[in-house]
Order: structure tokens, then C-alpha cells, then sequence
């Protein structure tokens, strides 16, 4: 007789229902989030060295000892959450390979999400070992917000078909929209290089910061927020002029009203001395912008669930509509 791996195994005696499989979804993503929001927590802490050492806490622990204190059990906790996350992860893998019919493209993006939380851990530690240095732990968000990304794309496709995707607008509204994910993709870099070269290293002891002037760098951080703003409402008003979807122009009017309130706090907090309080609400929105962009786009498209359903429209027919 065969032997079945343990994913097949649980296929052949579960199968879930859609919702089942979007809420699998939805855990992985909403973890994602709270993996980002908890690390800025240990990094506003002064945490970010509360475990000396990477895999193990100390040299002599695997997990926090009481000499490490309050920033050793920020750290660490932080370090449990991953496990949270796999988990939730591995349940949308599971879902997806459960779910009948098999939803293929959703088992490789779950595997993929997998790889990015381990890569992610190991830059992590990386960043652990070399005494928080800045350039890690800009890496070490990027990849976090990699791993948003494709958690957000998971979600997305839980509620379509497999077939090949359909524009819902002209080619010149969806070339707006690259140009939007490219410039937010500006903003969250130039972010990093903010957080990199001012206050909240992460650790009490003497961190090395990137080597620019922090105002400066807030200043082009805050232009690249003014440019995410001006594309989103011209998304938003094209959207109107080519009269599309319903969804997709109340997902434009989401991401403004995300971004309002984004750059509200960014700018309370600059000219507050940047509270630990308002620099986590901050990293919290920039995970939702980039959720908010993210949803704008993948509503541009449709997959319905037969491939010969609907006949795909091409560019030169929805450029003259």
C-alpha cells in the first residue's frame, strides 16, 4: 500500500469548506501583521538584544532566563510568535491542499510564505549576532513586508477561481497602479533607512546607526509619502472616470482614507520627538498601507473558477472602452 505524506494523509479525511480556507488565509495575514508590530515593539523596548545570542537565548539557555529581565522576555516572546506564525502558515497550506479540488496555486504560495518566515528567521538571528546592525534589521522589515505581500496575495486568491486572471480595467489604469506599488515600495524602503539612522536602535547599549542625517532622510521619507498620496487619488479618480467596479473604487477610497491617517502620525510624530508610542501605531500603518495598495491592485483583475468560462479580453479591447 502507498504511503501517504502527512499533508495528503490529512486530505484524503478533511476537507474544507471555502470559508474555512479564507479564514486560514486571513490568520496567516493577520499574523504577518502581528509579527511586524510586535518586533517594533521589542526594537521601541530597547529589547532588541535581550537575547544575546541566536538560536539560543544565552549560551547556556535555549529559552529566557530570569537574570535577562524585562527586555529578555520581550525578545523572546517575540521569538515564540514565529512559531505562531508557522503555524498559521501551515494551516493555509494544509487548507489549500485539503480543499476539493486541490488548490494548487494556493499550496505553492503557502509554501512560499513558509520560506519567507524562515528566511526571515534567520536574518533575524543574523541581525541578533551582529549586534542589531542597522542594514539587518532594514533587511530583516523588507523581508517581513515580502512576506505581507504575498500573505495579502493568498488572501485575494481564497475568493477566486484558477483561471487565467481577466483585467477589469483599461491597460493605462493598471500601469498607474505598477507605478503605485513601485513608489510605495520607495516609501517603505526609505522608511527603514529612517529608522536605521535615528533614535530607537533597539538596544540601551551603543548600536551603530546608518550614516545620514536623520531629518534628511525624514524629509525624502515624507516626499515619498506625498508621491504614494498624489497616485492614489489619481487612481482614485480614474477608477471614477472609467467607471470601474464598485469594489475596486471603494478599495482606492480605503487606501486614501489609510493614507490620511498614516501621514497624520508620521507627522505627530516628528515633531514630537518620536514617542515609542506613535512610532509602533506607525509601523502598524505601514503594514496597512501596503495591504491597502496591494488590495487596490489585485481588485484590477478577476479569475473566475472555470478557465473556459469566460473568454479573456485583451488590452487593445479594454484600452478603447
Amino acid at each position: 500500500m502507498a504511503v501517504l505524506n502527512p499533508f495528503a494523509y490529512i486530505a484524503s479525511r478533511w476537507t474544507p469548506s471555502p470559508r474555512t480556507v479564507r479564514r486560514a488565509a486571513l490568520a496567516a495575514l493577520v499574523m504577518s501583521v502581528l509579527i511586524v508590530v510586535t518586533g517594533g515593539a521589542v526594537r521601541l523596548t530597547g529589547s532588541g538584544l535581550g537575547c544575546d545570542t541566536w538560536p539560543k537565548c544565552t549560551d547556556d539557555s535555549l529559552v529566557v532566563t530570569q537574570a535577562q529581565g524585562f527586555h529578555g522576555a520581550i525578545e523572546f516572546g517575540n521569538r515564540m510568535l514565529t512559531y505562531v506564525l508557522c503555524a498559521a502558515v501551515g494551516g493555509i497550506i494544509l487548507a489549500a491542499r485539503s480543499a476539493e479540488p486541490w488548490r494548487h496555486s494556493l499550496t505553492k504560495l503557502g509554501w512560499l510564505q513558509f520560506a519567507l518566515v524562515m528566511g526571515n528567521a534567520v536574518l533575524g538571528g543574523i541581525t541578533v549576532l551582529t549586534g542589531l546592525n542597522p542594514y539587518s534589521v532594514a533587511g530583516h522589515f523588507l523581508l517581513a513586508t515580502s512576506l505581507i505581500a504575498v500573505t495579502t496575495v493568498t488572501w485575494q486568491r481564497t475568493g477566486e477561481g484558477d483561471a487565467a486572471p481577466r483585467p477589469r480595467v483599461p491597460g493605462p489604469v493598471r500601469k498607474l497602479s505598477w507605478a503605485l506599488v513601485a513608489t510605495t515600495l520607495v516609501l517603505i524602503a526609505a522608511g527603514t533607512v529612517v529608522t536605521g539612522s535615528g533614535p530607537h536602535a533597539g538596544d540601551s547599549s551603543e548600536i551603530k546607526r546608518m550614516p545620514f542625517d536623520w531629518a534628511t532622510t525624514a524629509h525624502v521619507h515624507a516626499i515619498s509619502a506625498w508621491l504614494v498620496c498624489a497616485l492614489a487619488v489619481a487612481m482614485w479618480l480614474v477608477l471614477r472616470v472609467v467607471d470601474a467596479p464598485d469594489d475596486t473604487r471603494a478599495r482606492a477610497r480605503d487606501l486614501l482614507v489609510v493614507l490620511l491617517a498614516q501621514g497624520a502620525i508620521g507627522y505627530v510624530q516628528f515633531f514630537t520627538d518620536v514617542p515609542e508610542v506613535l512610532v509602533a501605531v506607525h509601523m502598524l500603518g505601514s503594514c496597512l498601507v501596503w495591504i491597502s495598495v496591494l488590495r487596490v491592485v489585485l481588485s484590477l483583475r478577476e479569475r473566475s473558477a472555470d478557465p473556459a468560462q469566460v473568454p479573456a479580453r485583451d488590452d487593445a479591447q479594454l484600452s478603447a472602452v
